[in-house]
């Protein structure tokens, strides 16, 4: 008994003892992650910025550049035809081998990236060449195809016409021919006095000083290294015609030993200068994941365009700084990162408090607040679509401007950029109006107009007087403070500002505006490395020239370059989750319309107006004082008002499902901006355009404008208004424009089938209308989709004096539309009749054809004007 309760005891001490232990290591694990977290953290220090080239070849006494090994190019003096291509439209035709494929997406996302036009085909070997010339005029200024061999390989007769073509508009052509396991390792391009060899691993890529399409490109450069991957292709050939562009060294010395001695050169990208055939092209023998490739593809661009692509060398970079007073503890500016920093940068104004070492950063920063250029955000970065009154928001800023004031920050700079972009777009116009109210804001930027991404697609707008320019991205935010921590690792750091989409962004935008943070200026000062070695990179790689300007005169600049992209082109909130995010939670899209009613103007959209209004699950927008029942939002002024002035003339529908709400604004049809602008704020909506004979329509027109005093029409006989030539009266011709124009029915819908797809256009006969509506009507219900489906038979009367049908009330009695609607008018002049039944001959015949295509039938005025004998 006694030895047993000794080996409990032990056993008791024995567990105690392991329960300290274990206590005692929590509570040391806790000591030691506590003290971690709070204690500044010992790295190493903060990079270097790229300091020099790197990798220049050496110059030859003298100063002169010592000579490449450029067999069999070498010593030779060209005679280059200069490229004339002014008789074509600058657009590109691009023949890619599948819309899936990668480097056909990287030469569409260049050329886009650069707001040059294009075109794409799927390359063919055989089979229809696109249409190339129309009226004398070539449709293309340059040829791209992705894959060189489907061009080589075109059966004769395509061959010749795209050669023929090429030839006569002084129009080039680009290629690439990249590698695969099936590839000969060397053979001859079909029909060209040039050799391939592939599937070679090259290393050095140099730049031939003498490649005659270098504009961007600064040949004083060497990449030293191996190349990506073993699948290159070099060029070779003893023609005057090729001029190396880049050359490189094969990784063995055994590849190719029988063509050129060890360490030579071979050119990796040729360009043809046209002796040959008297076709200038650049061939690449790898496809665009090398950046030097897209350097070079963007210098073949603008030489084969004779500079009609391109964009100048001028390159404007701003930089602006968040979060200063606003950053975390621990991840702020001190002294000496300050002093490092002194450089022009946009900095925004904010409060915090941080550790005592960046509270002297902060002091500082105020004693060399002149050497900055300061602009204005929300008080403790308040969110502006959050706000619904001017007021309140507006008090918030002067909360930012009291602080600048009592620390003599400047604040005069007229810029101001939105916590997370939120009120800028999508617009919410109490921000812009307290912008304005409080600080005279007139320039601001955002990364989401229209969309985030692709990056490619950002664009500026104006509104109410503030100029919104696009933001680019930098790959800076406020946890990217360290360099061996940023994500993906340093190297993907690098790689961004060595040629990769850093780079790109600069080199294919004449101003880039960079949104960095406070965070990002102290610790390791990714800040100023990043633009520094970014700076450096473009200096010894390019000709590009960069600068910067204040941002007043950078909206300016940027408008001058691109004054198509003023008008705003609004987009549906509710397809992108971020734009979601930042409106406001009182908006809801549920506000727009279903569908649309477009006119023309005097086919009878009015009485289709009141028809719709009739079925119980159909609503109209609320009238406006201006124009009465038409909106008129997507062609005119009203536009620049934005989304929010158009939801609210709409109520909110009690059922979103069921419920079909709609617009009718009849000068939709024949406005040329609004199926674009229609089809970004609603993509989804169906498209209603009711058509009589276009005769009777100009008629119409002309009678209404005598209705309503027109001097012309009042002066002026209708034969007169229509046959007017072109030295008539201005007042005169606008007449005939405004009653002619709108009758190439054909011309109009076609423009409306680029943006909406044809199963959401209905075509409505209006002489159908006028004779039997409520067959009309309950084929608009089935195109809608709406329901329940609504009585017209019942709900309709026809009103003898009125000769129209009209809305019938209790008791059979009727209610029609206004004395302005249904006038009667005096009978045309046959002569005028025969005039514009020739005018509108082949429209018509267009439209016969454009709605055989689309499987919708005929109007009866159409069929009876086919049939009449003058058609014979």
């Amino acid at each position: 008994m006694i030895s047993f309760s000794m080996r409990g005891v032990r056993q008791l001490e024995l567990h105690r003892l392991i329960l300290a232990l274990i206590v005692f290591c929590l509570l040391s694990m806790a000591f030691l992650a506590y003290y971690v977290s709070n204690s500044p953290k010992i790295k190493e220090a903060p990079p270097l910025p790229f300091s020099d080239c790197g990798g220049v070849v050496a110059a030859a006494p003298g100063g002169q550049r010592a000579p490449l090994f450029l067999p069999p190019f070498t010593g030779r003096q060209r005679m280059v035809k200069a490229v004339d291509n002014s008789r074509t439209e600058p657009v590109v035709l691009v023949f890619v081998e599948s819309i899936y494929s990668q480097l056909g997406q990287e030469i569409v996302a260049i050329l886009e990236s650069s707001r040059f036009r294009y075109h794409t085909e799927i390359a063919p070997s055989k089979g229809d060449m696109p249409t190339l010339m129309e009226r004398d005029v070539g449709r293309y200024t340059l040829v791209i195809y992705e894959n060189i061999l489907k061009y080589v390989n075109l059966d004769a007769w395509n061959r010749d016409l795209l050669d023929k073509y090429c030839a006569e508009f002084d129009v080039g052509i680009i290629g690439f021919f990249k590698a695969n396991e099936n590839s000969l390792l060397s053979a001859q391009l079909k029909g060209f006095p040039l050799f391939l060899h592939s599937n070679l691993g090259l290393r050095d890529y140099h730049i031939n000083p003498a490649a005659p399409l270098l504009y961007i490109t600064k040949p004083n450069e060497v990449e030293q290294g191996p190349l990506p991957g073993d699948d290159w292709t070099v060029f070779q050939s003893n023609h005057s015609t090729y001029e190396p562009v880049l050359l490189a060294v094969t990784k063995s010395s055994e590849a190719l030993a029988h063509l050129a001695p060890p360490r030579a050169l071979h050119a990796t990208v040729v360009q043809d200068l046209g002796l040959h055939d008297g076709i200038q092209r650049v061939l690449f023998g790898n496809n665009l994941s090398f950046w030097l490739h897209k350097l070079i593809f963007v210098d073949a661009i603008a030489y084969l365009t004779g500079k009609r692509l391109c964009l100048s060398l001028e390159r404007h970079l701003l930089v602006d700084v968040d979060d200063i007073f606003v950053g975390k503890e621990g991840t702020r500016m001190k002294v000496t990162d300050v002093k490092v920093s002194q450089r022009f940068f946009l900095i925004r104004i904010c409060v915090f408090a941080g550790t005592e070492e960046e509270d002297e950063g902060d002091d500082m920063l105020l004693q060399h607040r002149h050497e900055f250029w300061w602009f204005p955000h929300m008080w403790s970065h308040m969110q502006p679509h959050l706000f619904h009154n001017v007021s309140v928001l507006a008090e918030q800023m002067r909360l930012n401007m009291q602080f600048a004031q009592e620390h003599g920050i400047p604040t005069d700079m007229g810029y101001a950029v939105a916590p997370h972009h939120s009120g800028v777009y999508p617009v919410h116009s109490q921000l812009y109006e307290a912008w304005k109210s409080v600080w005279g804001i007139t320039v601001t930027s955002t990364e989401e107009y229209p969309h985030l991404r692709p990056a490619r697609h950002r664009r500026g707008f104006i509104h109410r007087g503030i100029k919104v320019l696009p933001r680019q991205t930098c790959g800076l935010f406020t946890h990217t403070i360290f360099y061996n921590e940023y994500p993906g690792g340093s190297r993907e750091l690098d790689k961004s500002i060595r040629g990769g989409e850093l780079f790109l962004t600069v080199l294919l935008n004449p101003i880039s505006i960079f949104m960095t943070h406070l965070s990002n200026y102290g610790n390791d000062r990714l800040g100023l490395y990043t633009f520094e070695s970014l700076v450096k990179f473009v200096q010894c790689w390019t000709n590009l020239r960069l600068q910067t300007l204040p941002p007043m005169e950078l909206a300016e600049k940027y408008f001058q370059i691109f004054p198509e992209e003023m008008d705003p082109l609004w987009q549906n909130p509710c397809h992108d989750k971020r734009h979601k995010d930042i409106w406001s939670k009182e908006k809801t899209c549920d506000r727009l319309p279903k569908f649309l009613v477009i006119g023309p103007q005097k086919t009878g959209t009015s009485a289709l107006h009141s028809f719709l209004t009739l079925h119980p699950a159909i609503t109209s927008n609320f009238p406006s004082p201006v124009t009465f029942e038409e909106i008129q939002f997507f062609n005119g002024p009203n536009y620049h008002n934005g989304i929010d002035w158009y939801m609210d003339f709409f109520p909110f529908p009690s059922n979103v499902s069921t419920d079909f709400m709609f617009e009718k604004s009849a000068n939709y049809f024949d406005t040329e901006m609004v199926p674009k602008r229609a089809a970004a704020l609603l993509p989804r909506a169906k498209i209603i355009a009711l058509l009589i004979n276009p005769v009777d329509r100009a008629y119409s027109w002309y009678q209404h404008q005598r209705a309503h005093q027109d001097a012309a029409a009042i002066n002026h006989t209708f034969h007169d208004v229509v046959t007017a030539g072109p030295s008539a009266s201005k007042e005169l011709l606008t007449l005939q424009s405004h009653s002619l124009k709108p009758g190439t029915y054909a011309t109009h819908l076609e423009r409306w089938l680029v943006h909406y797809p044809a199963r959401q256009l209905h075509i409505v006969d209006g002489a159908l209308l006028r004779s039997n509506p409520a067959l009309v009507m309950d084929g608009i219900q089935r195109f809608l989709g709406v329901t329940p489906i609504f009585n017209y038979t019942q709900a309709l009367v026809f009103d003898e004096g009125k000769g129209f049908w009209c809305q019938r009330l209790e008791g059979g009695r009727p209610k029609c539309l206004g004395k302005s609607k249904g006038r009667k008018y005096p009978e045309m002049a046959p002569e005028t009749r025969a005039f514009l039944t020739e005018y509108y001959r082949e429209h018509n015949l267009e439209l016969l054809r454009l709605l055989n295509r689309l499987g919708q039938a005929l109007p009866t005025w159409l069929r009876e004007e086919l049939q009449s004998a003058s058609w014979s």
